[in-house]
């Protein structure tokens, strides 16, 4: 007999030659593929919680998955010494996680929880046409003067001040020091910083420094779940992600803790155990007849 749910490590290839490790959930008969494509500065790690929950729940396959040069993905080599830029995590290593899944399971519906960065460049991917639902959380074009006056001068001194300064000094941002939990890779942080310092992200530089995306053929219903204390990216923020998938069929899901019975989420807050409260919402879109 077979197990009820097993855990399998997996390898995945990139597009550039490049190798990822990922985790996949499995129940004995999935009816649904799931992406989980985690947000800058998340490893794959924080989503375990949420991806057996899901997998066991709603009976899906469900992959979770490290960016290059980062948790499970990271080869030894000191952080200094990657050249991976947020643009490889976001196309090329998201895209690499998606056509695995869409091999695997070609018989089933494929599905993606894009948590920040990973909700942000599904129509730079190989299988895009594949994806049939999203459920974009805490995610949207996130740019600095748009966030509450509130956190204005932690944004102003993450990329004016130490998060610049940091970084040039000793060739990585260093998140673990800086209370953001994890260390980058420079590429990262830069291109991460250019991105959010500038009205748009990454659309003006699309058919130029990206390739140009398949507009067309995200034609996926997006659920795009913001949340209500997130100061990072603002309800109003995520809305606008609405212009990086105009043929998508989109609907809105506040994510409120008040109204849930939690004292806060924010933006990193919602793929917690302890705020597991959240996760029907995030789950409920993928699974909807």
């Amino acid at each position: 007999m077979s197990p009820v749910f097993t855990r399998e490590y997996v390898r995945i290839e990139t597009p550039d030659g490049r190798t990822l490790t990922g985790r996949l959930h499995l129940p004995a008969a999935p009816v649904m593929a799931v992406v989980v494509n985690g947000g800058v500065g998340f490893p794959a790690r924080y989503y375990q919680d949420f991806a057996r929950w899901l997998s066991e729940m709603q009976n899906a396959a469900v992959l979770t998955y490290d960016y290059r040069d980062f948790g499970w993905s990271a080869d030894g080599a000191p952080m200094r010494c990657s050249t991976a830029r947020l643009s490889d995590w976001g196309i090329k290593d998201q895209s690499a996680a998606l056509s695995f899944m869409a091999a695997r399971f070609s018989d089933l519906p494929l599905r993606v929880v894009g948590h920040s960065l990973g909700a942000q460049w599904l129509a730079f991917h190989a299988d895009v046409g594949r994806i049939d639902r999203v459920v974009a959380v805490a995610s949207g074009p996130a740019y600095w003067r748009n966030h509450p006056p509130a956190v204005m001068p932690q944004i102003v001194a993450f990329w004016w001040g130490l998060g610049p300064a940091a970084t040039t000094l000793l060739g990585y941002l260093p998140g673990k020091r800086l209370g953001l939990g994890a260390d980058l890779p420079a590429g990262v942080y830069w291109e991460w910083r250019k991105l959010c310092t500038r009205p748009g992200y990454h659309q003006p530089d699309w058919g130029r420094a990206y390739p140009q995306p398949d507009l067309a053929a995200a034609r996926f219903e997006l659920t795009n779940a913001p949340v209500a204390d997130d100061t990072s990216i603002p309800p109003a923020m995520a809305r606008k992600i609405a212009r990086f998938y105009p043929q998508a069929r989109i609907r809105e899901q506040l994510i409120d803790p008040s109204a849930l019975g939690l004292k806060g989420v924010g933006h990193g807050g919602a793929f917690l155990a302890r705020n597991r409260a959240c996760w029907p919402l995030i789950a409920a879109p993928l699974a909807a007849p």
